[in-house]
Order: C-alpha cells, then structure tokens, then sequence
C-alpha cells in the first residue's frame, strides 16, 4: 500500500474540518461563561443576567431591532421582573428557522457563587453556594454561538436565540413563550444539562395537587374525642396510597409512572387536635391517562380517609383539591429535522449520540406543546441543585461546537 503524501494529509485535514463546519473561539466561549456564572439571577430575578447577555451581543454588532422581550414575567405565580429574552436574525442562507435556547434563572442555592477554574472543571469558590451552570452553562452556549456569527459574519438560516426565564419554578418562560414571537422555527436546540452526546428526545408529564384537610379542632388532653384530626387524615391517606402501590414508583397493569407527597403542613401544639392540614403531591408520568389515574388514586385515598376519622359525635373533616398540569409529556420521533440534525452534530465532533428520555420536566416539554418540537442536548453540568456542582469545560466547549454547527449548517 502506498504512503500518504503530505499534501494528501493536508487535503484531508482541510476537507475533515469543512465537513466539521467552523469552529467557535473557545477561549471566549471561557471567558463567557465564567462572565454569566457570576451574576445573580435566581428564578424571577433574571434581569440583569438578561441585560449583560444583551450587552455582549450589542458589542457584537447585534441590531437593537433583534432584540425583544415578552410579557411572560406577568404571568407567573413568581411575579418576575423581565420577561423571556428573544433575539432573531435573518437568514444569510435558505432554510427553515432554527432556534437556540436556554433558561436564564438559577435555584437559590447558587446565589452568591464565585466561579473558579479548577483544571478542566469550574467549580463556586464559595463553598456554600453551587455554581448555577444550570443553566448559565447552557446560556453561555447560546450566547457564545450568537457572537461567532456576528463577528464572523458567518453564513446561516433565520435563527432565533431564546433565553427563558422561571425554568426552575415552573418551566414558566418556555409555558408562555409564544411561536409566533419565535419566529416561528422549524427546529429547536435546547441546552441544559448533562453530556452533549446526551440527546433528550422526550419527558414525561407532571401534575402538582394541594391537599386541603379541615379537622375539628379540641383540647387533646381534656375531650379529644370531640375533635378530628386533620394529621390522622393525612396519615391515614398516605399510609393507604403507600400499601396499595400508589406512592413512589407506580407500576399497574404494564403501565408505569410516580407519586409523591412531598410536603405536610399542620398542627400548632400538642395539647390541641389539629384542626387543619396542608399538603403538596405530585403525580408524574409518559402516559397522560396513567398519571391521571394515579391523580384519582391519591384523591380517592384522601377522601376515605377523611370518613374513617370521625369525632364522638360522628362529624367528619373535609378534604379539598387543587390540581395543575405543569407540564405535558412528549416524545419526539427519531426522524424528526432537529434530532436528526442533534445526531449529526454530535457525530460531526466524533461523539456517539445517545438518545435518552426524561422522568422530569423540561423547557422543551412546553415548546413542544407550543408546537415547537425541541431536543434538549447536554453542556457539562455535573450535580446541579448542589454546592458540589460542578462544570465539565471539555463538555462545555464540545456543546459551543455542536451548537454552532447547529445554527450554520444548512
């Protein structure tokens, strides 16, 4: 077999990286991050993360006319103060919109971070706050790719770049955001969370209650048979759900989802029979009927358990519900344009794309009930919600890669 000649291995060099697409400047990519890492923004409080995002881009060279914020803040139980952060540019090349995006608010476990560089990993120097690369890892991707177009002048189809806000709270930018002020794009890319060959395709659904208990409140040491417990009602309640298979992981007849009772709020002293209870529930599932039987379940264990406690005279407490939908679940097909194009792009950096569902919420379980069909890939993030929380850079700069291939590549 013969030799490769030098040329031969330039030519190939120079065909291996056309056919990679550009690549973005990852030490900016760096110095990004770390920026956005250190704003306080927790959820409802996302302005001046929104506001140092829209510097960066107007440094750029960003029109001011790209940039437009929506009313989604006055809509939410966390009244915030901006809305959604949207910015779109037309396309330089044919094609359908494309949409990058990300969720600008933090938990308020990282309030206070100090982002330092650690080797390959950024960790907060301050060891009572986690870092809140979730998702300011996510945005700096975002945010990263919008640059490397507008200083490079980059070819590119319409793109809409979409900075959420109250993802932790709620999912509540990507609930209000709207497809027509998007732009409405075709294909959606969602960065938040995990490995970048991590492609989610799909999420389940969850359904919050608040359990209201009325009991009859009596002194517990002179005549507690005149008084109903409302905390005996819970605890009958929850004591039923639990022997029957319908608290923690629920399986029934081939079918599979979750429920819990996360929170129970009662009683004022010991002396006196807990005259009312106040508890929180959830309900999750992939299959929309299922959950809602799992809903009924706790609601019908409630109920009865709300009869069997009963005071000397035979008066009863009352249980009332309030039920939401948080988020619906989806499942995007294989051959849908943007996984297909999030398969291509993480092959494109010589990773093996891995297709994994969700068993909890994502911006993208709204976008697609917005009729925007979104797959979420990962960016480093490592052991978010935590003061160990930590960002993986040699993930974070794949993700900048992927992503800019993501919104180039026709």
């Amino acid at each position: 077999m013969p030799k490769s000649k030098p040329a031969d291995s330039v030519r190939d060099a120079a065909q291996a990286a056309v056919a990679a697409g550009p690549q973005p400047d990852l030490a900016r990519a760096r110095r990004v991050v770390l920026d956005l890492l250190g704003i306080p923004g927790k959820s409802g409080e996302e302005r001046d993360i929104a506001e140092r995002i829209c510097s960066w881009l107007k440094e750029a060279g960003c029109p001011r006319s790209a940039f437009s914020f929506d009313d989604a803040h006055t809509k939410t139980p966390l009244k915030g103060n901006v809305g959604n952060l949207i910015v779109q540019l037309p396309g330089t090349l044919p094609g359908p919109r494309r949409l990058l995006m990300a969720h600008m608010d933090t938990v308020p476990v990282c309030v206070g971070t100090k982002p330092v560089v650690s080797g390959r990993f950024v960790k907060s120097g301050n060891p009572a706050t986690g870092l809140g690369a979730d998702d300011r890892a996510g945005c700096a991707v975002v945010l990263s790719t919008a640059l490397e177009i507008l200083e490079k002048k980059l070819p590119h189809p319409p793109l809409t770049f979409f900075f959420a806000i109250q993802e932790e709270v709620g999912l509540y930018g990507a609930r209000f955001a709207k497809a027509a002020a998007l732009g409405r794009p075709k294909l959606a890319f969602n960065f938040d969370g995990g490995a970048v060959e991590k492609i989610t395709v799909g999420a389940t659904g969850g359904y919050r209650l608040d359990i209201a208990i009325e009991g009859i409140p009596s002194h517990a040491g002179v005549a507690p048979e005149k008084g109903v417990s409302a905390i005996a009602i819970a605890s009958l309640a929850i004591a039923s759900l639990v022997e029957d298979g319908w608290h923690g992981l629920v399986e029934k007849g081939g079918k599979r989802g979750t429920s819990n009772v996360g929170v129970i709020q009662a009683g004022a002293a010991t002396n006196v029979v807990a005259e009312s209870a106040a508890l929180r529930a959830e309900a999750r599932g992939h299959d929309a009927a299922f959950r809602e039987r799992i809903v009924k379940a706790i609601e019908k264990a409630f109920a009865a358990a709300a009869k069997k406690v009963k005071s000397v005279d035979g008066k009863t407490g009352k249980v009332t519900f309030t039920g939401r939908l948080d988020y619906e679940a989806f499942r995007l097909a294989d051959d849908e344009p943007c996984v297909a194009a999030a398969v291509a792009a993480v092959q494109a950096i010589g990773k093996t794309p891995r297709m994994e569902i969700s068993n909890g919420g994502l911006d993208a379980n709204w976008m697609a009930a917005n009729g925007i069909p979104t797959v979420t890939l990962g960016c480093g993030q490592m052991e978010i919600h935590t003061t160990k929380e930590q960002l993986d850079l040699e993930a974070f700069e794949a993700a900048c890669t992927v992503a800019l291939r993501l919104a180039t590549r026709e």
